[in-house]
């Protein structure tokens, strides 16, 4: 799966994963983080993530990485935020107030952008990856981050012969080994959402859940 994949997809307006509200676990769980309210926090393969303005009313810089230049537009425009550009290698950056999108490879990501990072959350960017991608993405993202990090994690897990990804199944199995080397990964939720979710069912899903962890630095 290359970059023309996701960028087709935006392009053509494909994009079901994009979420016209805020993640309802997002607001109960993040308070446990207990993150300082001026942390940076990294929003990894961040799309048009409505998630990003409400990380940013608690007081946080919010830090996205996106792929689809169309995708970074959109944010910024359906949201009436006006923003500044400049470049860098890492891509081109937007940033209006405290929210920032680097529009641009996430690999292109050097350590000392990541290691400003205190906080991280993912709900769609681990499970967006297939398997031979996802110890990378781990290792360059989590890896980097600042010392004491502390993040949220949410994966889909179902029967993955069942449906073809993205979305992709990451279960707790590999998620406890795609994080083992540097990141402690706790499973603090876990519910079926299957019925919420018609369309996954259509395509042969018997069974969705949701898992929710909380990550933070190994020491």
């Amino acid at each position: 799966m290359d970059a023309d994949f996701w960028l087709e997809r935006w392009r053509d307006g494909r994009t079901h994963f994009h979420q016209n509200r805020i993640t309802p676990l997002l607001q109960k769980y993040w308070p446990t983080l207990a993150l300082p309210a001026d942390a940076k926090v990294f929003v990894p393969l961040c799309g048009k993530s409505l998630d990003m303005l409400w990380i940013a009313e608690q007081g946080h810089y919010v830090l996205g990485s996106e792929l689809s230049q169309l995708a970074v537009e959109q944010f910024f425009d359906e949201n009436k935020l006006r923003p500044t550009t400049h470049d860098s290698a890492a891509g081109r950056h937007y940033t209006a107030g405290n929210i920032e999108i680097i529009c641009g490879d996430i690999f292109d990501l050097d350590a000392a952008t990541l290691a400003g990072c205190m906080g991280a959350y993912d709900r769609a960017a681990l499970v967006a990856l297939p398997q031979d991608m996802r110890q990378r993405y781990v290792d360059h993202v989590y890896a980097q981050l600042a010392p004491k990090y502390r993040g949220l994690l949410l994966t889909l897990d179902y029967e993955q012969e069942q449906m073809d990804g993205p979305p992709f199944a990451v279960g707790d199995a590999q998620v406890q080994s795609l994080y083992a080397q540097h990141t402690d990964a706790s499973l603090i939720d876990r519910r079926g959402i299957l019925d919420k979710e018609p369309k996954f069912a259509e395509r042969g899903l018997t069974r969705l859940d949701t898992l929710v962890y909380t990550l933070s630095r190994r020491t």
